[in-house]
């Protein structure tokens, strides 16, 4: 049997308050503003929240045993990050896509038992992702 891999792609921005040190989340939002108190946000202003992606990338990371590999790159900067899928996840939220190193499940929740959270990033990415003119492709893929 071949397993089909579907792949998404966001685009967001960066933010002179993005620190990236959350311990166990990231997060990618579609909102513009950023307080000091996000910690875990490392792009903002992303043209796509969980609602808006494909009902067959839904279904496929809600499948027992999905893997998710997320990839960050802002220019020659590049960061993977690995989770799963549940079927628990909602993947519905209308601004927010969060991943998480836990098993906790809400509204905002991409995937979980994820390899790294905001303060695994490359530091080097992270103040790419500082400058408020940064663009970011975050790809995602499920196999």
């Amino acid at each position: 049997m071949l397993l089909k891999i579907l792949k998404d792609e966001v685009f967001a921005k960066g933010h002179k308050n993005i620190a990236a040190t959350h311990l166990t989340t990231l997060e990618i939002t579609k909102e513009v503003h950023l307080s000091r108190r996000g910690d875990c946000i490392i792009a903002i202003a992303a043209n796509k929240s969980l609602a808006d992606l494909s009902e067959e990338f839904k279904e496929s990371l809600r499948k027992p045993g999905s893997k998710l590999t997320l990839t960050i790159e802002t220019n020659e900067i590049t960061a993977q990050i690995n989770a799963y899928g549940s079927p628990k996840l909602t993947l519905k939220h209308p601004s927010d896509m969060v991943v998480r190193k836990s098993t906790y499940i809400d509204d905002r929740t991409l995937a979980i038992n994820a390899d790294k959270a905001a303060v695994d990033l490359p530091r080097k990415l992270v103040e790419k992702l500082r400058n408020p003119k940064q663009k970011a492709r975050i790809i995602l893929k499920i196999t």
